[in-house]
C-alpha cells in the first residue's frame, strides 16, 4: 500500500505546501508539464502525491480516497458534515491564513454586533416584506454560526464570484466571506461586525480516519510525523 497525500494543484497554496514539506526533507513537485496534475515525492518512500483543487481535497479525505491532505481549514468545515469524526486536524502549517467574517455596509452605523444584525434583520423584514439577504459560498458555516448566535430573519444567497460586490450591486444586504486584510471589504463600503469572526482559517494538514491504513502506511505515517515534528 501507499499513502496518498493530497495537495492543492496550483497557486500559492501549492508552492507553500511544497516549501513546508521540502524544508523538512520531503520533496514534493509536479511531474511533467505545468498543465499536468501528476506529482513526485522524494526523500520518503511509501507516499504518493495527488494534486487536486483545494476544494476537492476535503471530500476525498472524508471518502477515504486520500490518507492525508493539505487544504484550508474553512473548506473542511464547510464541505464535510461532522468533519472531526472523519478527519483529524493534524497541524496548522502557518500559511494561507484568512478569516471568514460577517460584513455589513459601513453606512449601517447602528449595526456593530450580531445582536444589532438580528434587530436590523427583523426591521428589514417588517419594512420590505422579505428576509435580509446574506451573500456567501459558505452556507453550512454561516448558518451554524448565525443559529448559535441567535440571528434570525435572514436568507443566504449563493455567491461563487465577487461576493464583496453583491451589496453594491443590490443583490444582498450583507455578506459572509473570507478576508485576509479587509482592504477589499473597505473598498466596497463594508465593515466587519465586531463579533463577526466565524472561523480563522489556515492551510492545515488533515489525516483521514476513513482511509484504509495498512501496516506499511502506518509506518510511512510514523516517518512523516518524525520528519515533520508532528
Amino acid at each position: 500500500m501507499t499513502i496518498k497525500l493530497g495537495v492543492p494543484s496550483k497557486g500559492r497554496l501549492m508552492d507553500k505546501t511544497f516549501d513546508w514539506f521540502g524544508s523538512r526533507g520531503i520533496g514534493l513537485r509536479k511531474a511533467g508539464s505545468e498543465r499536468e496534475y501528476a506529482g513526485e515525492v522524494t526523500g520518503l518512500a511509501g507516499v504518493e502525491l495527488v494534486l487536486l483543487s483545494a476544494g476537492e481535497i476535503p471530500r476525498e479525505l472524508a471518502a477515504g480516497r486520500l490518507h492525508l491532505g493539505v487544504t484550508g481549514s474553512d473548506l473542511v468545515r464547510e464541505k464535510v458534515p461532522n468533519w472531526d469524526s472523519l478527519l483529524r486536524d493534524v497541524n496548522g502549517l502557518g500559511f494561507g491564513g484568512a478569516d471568514l467574517v460577517i460584513a455589513v455596509p459601513q453606512l449601517w452605523v447602528d449595526v456593530d454586533t450580531l445582536d444589532d444584525l438580528d434587530a436590523a434583520a427583523a426591521a428589514f423584514r417588517r419594512t420590505h416584506g422579505f428576509r435580509l439577504r446574506i451573500a456567501t459560498k459558505y452556507h453550512r458555516l454561516v448558518r451554524e454560526f448565525l443559529r448559535d448566535n441567535g440571528v434570525a430573519d435572514y436568507q443566504l444567497i449563493d455567491s461563487q464570484g465577487a461576493t464583496e460586490g453583491t451589496v453594491k450591486n443590490e443583490t444582498a444586504e450583507a455578506i459572509a466571506d473570507i478576508t485576509s486584510t479587509g482592504e477589499t471589504l473597505r473598498a466596497n463600503g463594508l465593515k466587519v461586525l465586531s463579533d463577526g469572526l466565524i472561523h480563522a482559517s489556515q492551510a492545515t494538514l488533515f489525516k483521514s480516519r476513513a482511509a484504509d491504513w495498512s501496516d506499511d502506511d502506518r509506518a510511512a505515517w510514523a516517518r512523516i510525523e518524525e520528519m515533520c515534528g508532528l
